[in-house]
């Protein structure tokens, strides 16, 4: 694959973002509230392993304390809502990741919903999803608010952007649509019923593609001068070894496109540092809570003058 002068890097943009967020951690951290994540890996996947060590590299460059914890495929339902119950009443520990994908006894939907609101850094608690409705996307899914930052990045205006998004999923393709409306933007949501995608993708300003087939977005599919952003990761065999491509023909589409995502090197970086800039987030809203709540406390008390 050949890097196009099109071509929206993710590198940068994350160390941006992780140079941020490493200046609001040591802060925060002078302050006396240093910021945790403890990430939970259930049985033994081996693609978790790369996910788990970017995410670990990530926390060391923004300062951020990073512990793994790896449980047997056969933990018990009820053991794993004790795990996340003493986790969201640690005071010091202010993130928590699950990785996914998990076994199938366990309901990941579940188990995301064990976790406390204000230390759900992956952004997917029900109460997380539902506030973007009402604009407030502080907490947004990592992947998807990695997407629609590096869609800011172009400088296109994304109020009345007319946006494509192909793939429905519930940490992906759904929190897009919810945070491009958030920004203004006109949305339509394509998935494996939608008849005619091309005459919907070919009338798109931007295209986000997050649908798990290499290269299935073809040239001849987008709008000259649109963006495109690949969210895919597929491993395909091809002149005799396995290679790492998108959703999205690269090298022919960045002929057509105006700004474009590469498979590596375009939304995965800033993924990680979105889950940094989330757990930043959590850390700051769990001090605001605490400080509130002893404020409150302080202010009942009733004060006797001592005896004469």
């Amino acid at each position: 694959m050949t890097t196009h002068h099109n071509a929206l890097l993710g590198k940068p943009v994350a160390e941006e973002i992780t140079a941020s967020v490493r200046k609001g951690v040591t802060e925060l951290a002078q302050k006396g509230w240093p910021v945790k994540l403890v990430s939970i890996t259930i049985g033994d996947v081996p693609a978790v392993s790369l996910y788990v060590r970017n995410q670990a590299r990530g926390a060391e460059k923004a300062g951020i304390t990073f512990e793994e914890r790896n449980l047997p495929a056969n933990v018990s339902r009820l053991e794993m809502t004790g795990i996340l119950s003493a986790l969201n009443t640690d005071p010091r520990v202010t993130g928590v990741i699950i990785q996914r994908p998990v076994p199938r006894h366990l309901d990941i939907r579940e188990l995301q919903t064990a976790i406390h609101p204000l230390k759900d850094v992956e952004g997917m608690h029900p109460a997380s999803i539902g506030n973007i409705v009402y604009r407030d996307t502080s907490l947004a899914p990592c992947t998807a608010a990695a997407s629609v930052e590096l869609l800011k990045r172009t400088g296109l205006r994304l109020e009345g952007l007319e946006v494509v998004v192909i793939g429905h999923s519930e940490i992906v393709g759904k929190p897009i649509a919810f945070l491009l409306m958030a920004e203004g933007a006109t949305v339509t949501v394509c998935h494996h019923m939608t008849r005619n995608l091309a005459v919907h993708s070919r009338a798109a300003d931007a295209i986000f593609v997050a649908v798990g087939k290499p290269r299935f977005i073809t040239a001849n599919m987008i709008k000259p001068g649109s963006a495109v952003i690949d969210i895919g990761i597929n491993q395909i065999e091809e002149g005799g070894k396995s290679i790492t491509v998108g959703d999205v023909d690269y090298d022919a589409c960045a002929e057509v496109a105006g700004w474009i995502t590469p498979v590596p090197g375009g939304v995965g970086p800033v993924t990680v540092s979105i889950l940094m800039r989330n757990a930043l987030t959590a850390a700051l809203a769990q001090k605001r809570y605490y400080d509130e709540a002893f404020a409150a406390k302080s202010s009942t008390l009733v004060h006797v003058a001592p005896a004469e």
